[in-house]
């Protein structure tokens, strides 16, 4: 089965907002860039109208822009791409769960904001990460959470290993990687980096010390820029 997938014109046009600053584009400019990589423009300007309804775009003088759920999604995006690392020091953000009485979908939110903020769970209720990465903390985090400072008493590169699946997301990194290298058509490349932007949200971002050799976030962070360089020279941008 093939790694990379034929991307719907949605998905193509919400991968040029998500990837443009600021994230709004004229119908003609939309239809123009999807069309690069294989959107008919019928069904450019029909999923537009659909994405409109749905609220996934605001529409006002012609021009169509992020909905406010959207900009946080491509806030994390732009994160992911560009994290803001600081030196570690061998310390580990510590955060544990403590408020109670949630019911599953206040459950279900906190989790993935957690995950969001590139922290782990090590047991119920108790999530860490090293401390070497600067990002906003939402105040639905901090409002159920208490955050400290640890130092571990094992090995860190084992605790890292024993968090996240670092081998299995090289794996998957590195097919990207190829699978960007190798396309054979517009489409299938666009696809491929769309892909890869998706991988890099889950990239733990850990300090170069607790990674495998050949650790392909930064090679995919730098095909991206490629590709959204070659993309603004059309004045449009990928995500």
């Amino acid at each position: 089965m093939s790694l990379v997938r034929p991307v719907s014109a949605r998905s193509a046009l919400l991968s040029m907002l998500l990837g443009a600053h600021p994230p709004t584009m004229s119908a003609r400019e939309l239809v123009a860039a999807v069309g690069l990589v294989g959107v008919a423009e019928s069904a450019a300007r029909a999923a537009l109208s659909r994405m409109v309804a749905a609220g996934d775009l605001d529409r006002a003088d012609g021009r169509y822009t992020l909905s406010p759920r959207l900009l946080a999604r491509q806030r994390r995006q732009d994160a992911a791409v560009h994290p803001e690392t600081t030196p570690w020091h061998g310390e580990w953000e510590t955060v544990v769960v403590t408020a109670t009485g949630r019911d599953p979908a206040d459950r279900a939110a906190l989790r993935a904001d957690l995950a969001a903020l590139r922290l782990a769970e090590l047991r119920e209720g108790v999530w860490l990460r090293p401390d070497n990465l600067r990002r906003a903390w939402p105040d639905t985090v901090t409002a159920a959470t208490l955050r400290l400072t640890a130092r571990p008493d094992r090995d860190p590169a084992d605790l890292a290993a024993a968090l996240w699946d670092l081998p299995a997301w090289a794996a998957h990194g590195r097919a990207l990687l190829e699978a960007i290298a190798t396309a054979a058509d517009p489409a299938t490349r666009f696809a491929a980096v769309a892909m890869s932007v998706r991988h890099l949200l889950t990239d733990p971002v850990l300090p170069p010390a607790l990674l495998p050799a050949g650790w392909p976030g930064d090679a995919l962070r730098a095909r991206y820029a490629e590709y959204r360089a070659w993309l603004m020279a059309t004045r449009v941008g990928v995500g």
